[in-house]
């Protein structure tokens, strides 16, 4: 059963309505997979398997009454341990919240369940969801099955890792620093970011909230583009305008070839070099492209200030993350800040800044993104695609350094670790969707991805893009050592 358990969402809805497999028989086929695989890449941390079977035989009972039956109907599915799923533990991987049961579904849960998904469990995280990482010490770190000396990616690693390994048919994350995009670029898979204001969080938090935070979003990882666009209508919210006025109409036009389409190519920035395993990766997708019949231009791209646009980001996201902390916390921050003394990386000056911030300051830096986000608006009313850079790097090997002391190699040096957040942060601040898909693999076999960005609201528009590239460039392939049916030894 191993090749129907890596097949997509969609695959997998349709036999089920076809009844050439049951909703039970793939929840058996994954809790299998998950028992044979999982040891060694610690991907899923939570099950809920009672809940998930009678949900999964009632799914059957529906295609054996003929009764109707939603888009995802009866397929086996994951989610980031961050949402809450009733019954079961919402931790954040941090150890004060061990005991943090959730007494409901996040509505973006509620809504995956509507459209017929059948949720059996959840996949780790880094605590409090802030690394590019995945480990924490409530359930340890999660490996990427492409190597297991290499992280997945975060905060949505476990996800990634999941969907790749093939233990889950479909997959919900989150995203306020690249913790959608990244995992997918390091795993292989697909990712999908959505326009700021269009998916609910609620429930996607420790804390009852009622407002959204700044710039997190939260979005589907997949095995197939298709699987993307049937899982982000699922959970969006289309009534939605968290800026009224700003939005076009959303432009979801059928894209059946990349004929006449303008596409800008972003190979690399002098403020966050990329390496060349990306780059080359990148160039050879926009020759194709241009093969194609596109008009491609390489560093088409807005005019913008990219150290600007970094700074502005960062600030905003680390205000961002501040609501949760302590005030304790927030106190130490500001006496570190204010000593001159405390040695002080520039990403972890940027942290300190944004955390403790004034409201003033916040209301300035928000006009200034304002105004950042009129020029990309600007530039998609002539521009339909931007193709950039996920991340600088592959995946790269696990670090229990802080990510402040963190470095990484690009192109045979050593870089500050912050400056992979500049790919996050580029579109990421500034209400963007963004779609990833994998486009080859390094010379040491490991997943690169390519980041599809669009307009405001022009969500379809990026995911349809990836569907074309899954299905005339490259379509996920799983980790060798994963492929196998259960009982191999993926160690």
């Amino acid at each position: 059963m191993a090749d129907e358990l890596f097949s997509s969402a969609a695959t997998l809805a349709r036999r089920i309505r076809d009844r050439k497999v049951g909703s039970e028989e793939l929840l058996d086929g994954y809790l299998g997979r998950v028992a044979a695989h999982n040891p060694s890449i610690n991907a899923v941390v939570v099950l809920d398997v009672e809940a998930a079977r009678q949900a999964a035989r009632a799914a059957d009972a529906a295609v054996a009454a003929g009764a109707p039956l939603g888009p995802l109907h009866g397929v086996p599915m994951t989610i980031k341990e961050s949402f809450n799923l009733a019954g079961t533990p919402t931790t954040y991987g941090l150890p004060a919240f061990r005991d943090n049961v959730a007494g409901g579904d996040a509505v973006a849960v509620s809504r995956l369940k509507a459209a017929g998904a059948v949720v059996f469990g959840k996949t780790n995280v880094p605590p409090g969801l802030a690394d590019a990482q995945s480990a924490n010490e409530i359930y340890g770190r999660t490996r990427n099955p492409w190597n297991l000396d290499r992280t997945p990616g975060g905060s949505s690693g476990g996800s990634a890792a999941a969907l790749a390994a093939g233990l889950s048919g479909l997959e919900l994350g989150s995203d306020i620093a690249s913790s959608l995009r990244n995992p997918a670029h390091f795993c292989g898979v697909f990712a999908h970011k959505p326009t700021y204001g269009l998916c609910s969080s609620v429930g996607h938090s420790l804390r009852t909230r009622h407002a959204a935070g700044d710039i997190s979003v939260i979005g589907p990882l997949a095995r197939s583009a298709e699987d993307l666009e049937i899982a982000f209508r699922a959970v969006a919210d289309f009534r939605h305008e968290a800026f009224p006025g700003q939005f076009r109409r959303p432009r979801e036009r059928d894209l059946h070839s990349f004929r006449g389409l303008r596409i800008g190519v972003v190979l690399n920035d002098v403020y966050a070099e990329v390496d060349r395993a990306i780059e080359d990766q990148l160039a050879r997708l926009a020759d194709f492209l241009r093969g194609e019949g596109a008009d491609v231009r390489v560093g088409w791209r807005p005019q913008l200030d990219s150290h600007r646009v970094h700074v502005v980001y960062e600030l905003l996201m680390r205000a961002a993350i501040s609501q949760d902390m302590p005030d304790a916390d927030i106190a130490a921050f500001e006496a570190e800040k204010a000593d001159p003394a405390a040695p002080k990386s520039q990403l972890r000056s940027m942290f300190l800044e944004g955390v403790t911030m004034s409201h003033r300051e916040w209301l300035r830096l928000n006009e200034e993104r304002h105004s950042i986000a009129a020029v990309w608006r600007d530039f998609f009313e002539e521009c339909d695609i931007l193709l950039c850079p996920v991340l600088a790097t592959t995946a790269f090997p696990h670090d229990d350094r802080p990510p402040a002391w963190r470095t990484l190699t690009v192109n045979g040096r050593d870089v500050p670790f912050g400056r992979q957040l500049f790919w996050a942060g580029y579109t990421g601040a500034y209400f963007l969707p963004s779609t990833v898909a994998p486009i080859g693999f390094s010379e040491e076999g490991l997943p690169v991805g390519v980041q599809i960005v669009g307009g405001q609201l022009d969500d379809v528009r990026c995911i349809r893009f990836a569907r074309l590239l899954e299905e005339r460039y490259q379509a996920f392939v799983p980790p060798p050592a994963y492929s196998e049916p259960v009982g191999g030894n993926p160690a």
